[in-house]
Formats: C-alpha cells, structure tokens, sequence
C-alpha cells in the first residue's frame, strides 16, 4: 500500500458524473485527482462528505465579466468579484467575452481581455470572442490564428445595432467555422423587427420597462432562431442557440435536431424562475429584470424545463450580465424616465444558476441529478473543448469539485451573496441544497460560508476545438 499520503480526500461521497453515480472516496494530489475508491489512504486533510453528492465544478460557459461597454456605462463585476461569486455558487471554470469593437482588430479585443483578466481571476477562465466586424482580414488572418491559439468558439449577434451582422456576413462567419473548426454561438432576435416595435411603442408614450418585453415577443426569437438555423444548414455546420427563452424558438431547434442537423441549444435561469410580470413591477424596479431576450410566462417556464429533461437543451449558463440598480453608470445610467431601449441589458446569476436548478430541477423531481452535472458541466466543457480536464470526475482530471448538501433548506438573499451587483432578481426565492463547499485544482476556496480563494488562483485556460466542429456530409 502506498504509504505516502495524498493531499486532500474526501470520504463517502455521493460521487457524480453525467453518466454514473456512487459512493466513493475521492484522493487528491497536486492539483489533479488520482484515486477513486473505498478505504483509500490517507491524506494530510479529510472531508467527510457522508450523505452529500461530490459533483465536478461547474463550467459557466455564457457569463460577462468587465467586458468594455459604450459611454456611460460600467459592468459591475470585474474578473476578481465576478469569479469570487462563481466559486461561491460551485463553478470552478468560467468562460466570457473578448469583444470585438466595430472596426478594430478581434486580436485587440483578446489582448485587451487578458489585461483584464490577469491576476484578477479566482477560478480557471477561458475566452470565447465577439466577432462584430468580420472584415477579410479578421477572418483570412486572425481568427485562424485565435482558434488555433485556443479561442475555439465565438458568438455572433443578430441585433443590437453596435453588434448585429446581417445574413451575407453571418454566413462569412460560418463559413470560417467550419474552416477553422471552431463553435459559433448566436444570439438569435430579428433586429427590424425589434427597431419597428419599439418605435411605435415609443410614439406611443410606452417607455417604461414593462414596455421592454413588448418589444421583443417570442416571434422575433422565433424568426430568428430559424434563420440562424437555415443559415448554418446552408453552410453545413454546428451552431449553438443562446439564452432561448420559450417554446416558439425551442420547436425550431427541436425540428432542426429531429433532421440531423448539429444544433446545441443553451438555456438560463431567467426562463425557468422569471416572467414578464416583474418588468411589470412599481416605478423603474422592472428595469432590475431587463434582459433579452425577455422573461416570458409559466406555460414557456414549462416548455424550458421539458427540453431541459429531453435534450433539447445541452447547456445551462447563467448569462451573467451585471449591472448595479442605484448607480448612474449601470441600470440607471440614463435615468429612471429613459425609455426601456436605453436600460442596460442583462441581470447577474452566476452566483445563483446552480443552487437554482438543483433546487427546483433535482430536488424538484425535473431532471436527474446525472442530467444536472450534464447541462451545467460536462456539456459546456465538451462543447467548448475543455473536456475532460474540466466537466467531470476522473482519475488524471483537474481536481474541480463541488460538495453539495442537499438537506440545507435556505432564503436568496443579495446580502448573502459575493458579486459586485446592489441587487439579486431571485431575491427571497427558497431553495433546498447547496454546495457547502469547492475545490479548484485541489484547493479548498468555499468551504461553510467562508471563501478562501484568491485572486490570480485560477488559470487561464486553452481550448481545443470542440468535437462536433467537423461534421461529416451525408
């Protein structure tokens, strides 16, 4: 028996992946683990973990971490409070935005990104980019050698007027994805349709944040959903759906999967635990819920936890996007009679994505707790090419593990939780289980309340390209 003792290890765990499920000890040693087993040997510290699920860290992989915004606004949370709230939620890996400006160089945005990012970090991060100016030499010169580089994955927008493209350059952008073996992500609502609506509810003296919702019906999703569909049919490669909201646009990606198309769709928490009603609330507080696309209604909350459990949906992010209510450079930067287009876009959760879905989805008898691990870990990490040593729980892998309680029963609240946001939109929801403590690569950074990461402790992290990025024609 070897006699030397490991560094960490934890005891008769629940241990969990996306596709098993046992009672073991898990043994640690330098940053990576080593053994699983029974009666393993010691080690220098011990957990307990009787009665609770050891499950790998979660990988955020739709999340906005002090990503430069336009003048007058400032995201909330830097590389440091934003991955400090992260592990104290149980996600070990977060992946957000180098964005590309209009005109300039998609290098420049990564570089700049680093800079950022650099000894702020308190879990292990990747980049994905932004590509909102696919000039020939972005994609003949850069982006080759960003994926190769590692940047494997990059988003693209279909509104917004400072990041949409339109079709002839979202087909540039596909076209260099399946040349460069690279993951698209798309932001699906149809633009015009969205400036037609909001105009006229703005003729109308409908501003307020309510109003936000109107603009940008499930239609607008669905049409677009289905063209980024059409679109990557035509070019004959994988795309990935974020952040669908509903049933309308969640039928299209049924449809285009039911014909062996590589369609990956992600979810979030807004679209199981929000609706339109809180954009609805007193005075300016519905801006607090201004996100896009909208929350819907309890029948779409349905239809979002029915393609969580059947596979329509692959990922589940948190799309952290934080902005502070009382601060002029964040939700009321324009002012509190500025119209719902000037509102600031985007709610924080990366805190909160986790206990969320464990709560109502494990304990609520939605989904498998197999399936949870699926959606917010393994997948994300395969997709995005840092499986295995991210997602899962293997000898050899990064020793990225949350402890999950499942009998603590406990009250959201915003002073509990560690971002830099004034606000939480899951105030007062109550939740049973949470991760009592995380590990990255080995060390303990929450454990009963407390957080005792760093940061600089996480690492930045090279993605490979993702393996469904090469499909094979019929």
């Amino acid at each position: 028996m070897n006699d030397i003792p490991f560094d960490l290890v934890i005891r008769n765990g629940t241990v969990v992946t996306a596709a098993d499920t046992v009672v073991c000890d898990v043994a640690i040693r330098d940053g990576r683990i080593v053994a699983l087993g029974e009666a393993l040997s010691h080690g220098h510290r011990e957990i307990d973990a009787t009665g609770q699920f050891v499950l790998p860290g979660g990988v955020d992989a739709h999340c906005h971490l002090d990503q430069p915004m336009g003048p007058g606004l400032r995201m909330a949370d830097d590389f440091e409070t934003g991955t400090r709230s992260a592990a104290c939620g149980g996600t070990t890996t977060v992946i957000p935005f180098a964005a590309q400006v209009k005109g300039e160089s998609l290098r420049a945005a990564v570089d700049d990104y680093h800079k950022r990012a650099k000894g702020r970090a308190c879990v292990d991060y990747a980049f994905h980019m932004i590509v909102t100016d696919p000039a020939k030499t972005v994609m003949v010169e850069e982006l080759p050698s960003l994926v190769e580089e590692g940047y494997t994955s990059f988003k693209i927008y279909m509104t917004y007027d400072d990041l949409k493209l339109d079709d002839r350059q979202i087909l540039e952008c596909l076209a260099a994805a399946r040349r460069e073996g690279a993951m698209t992500m798309i932001h699906a609502e149809n633009a015009d349709c969205i400036a037609w609506l909001t105009e006229a509810l703005e003729a109308a003296g409908h501003t307020a944040p309510r109003f936000h919702a109107d603009a940008r019906p499930s239609l607008v999703e669905r049409e677009a959903t289905h063209r980024a569909l059409s679109l990557a049919e035509l070019v004959d490669v994988p795309i990935l759906i974020v952040h669908v909201s509903g049933i309308e646009a969640m039928e299209q990606i049924r449809w285009a999967q039911a014909r062996g198309h590589k369609v990956f769709a992600e979810t979030c928490p807004q679209y199981l635990f929000l609706t339109e009603k809180h954009l609805h609330l007193d005075g300016f507080e519905g801006a607090k819920f201004v996100c896009s696309p909208p929350p819907r209604d309890e029948a779409n909350h349905e239809a979002i936890w029915n393609g969580l459990a059947t596979g329509v949906f692959e990922v589940f992010s948190s799309d952290h996007a934080p902005f502070r209510y009382d601060d002029p450079l964040g939700k009321k930067a324009f002012g509190e009679c500025a119209s719902f287009q000037c509102i600031p876009n985007g709610i924080p959760g990366l805190e909160t994505r986790l206990p969320l879905l464990f709560s109502e989805g494990v304990l609520g008898g939605r989904i498998d707790i197999n399936r949870f691990v699926a959606l917010t870990s393994t997948n994300p990490a395969k997709i995005y090419g840092l499986y295995p040593r991210k997602g899962t729980i293997a000898v050899g892998v990064d020793a990225d593990i949350a402890i999950w309680d499942p009998n603590i029963s406990w009250t959201i609240s915003n002073s509990a939780l560690h971002h830099n946001v004034d606000y939480t939109p899951y105030e007062g929801m109550e939740l049973r289980g949470r991760p009592i403590t995380t590990i990255l690569r080995g060390d303990v950074v929450w454990d009963d309340g407390i957080f005792s990461g760093s940061a600089g402790a996480g690492q930045f992290l090279r993605c490979e390209r993702p393996q469904p990025a090469r499909p094979a024609r019929p």
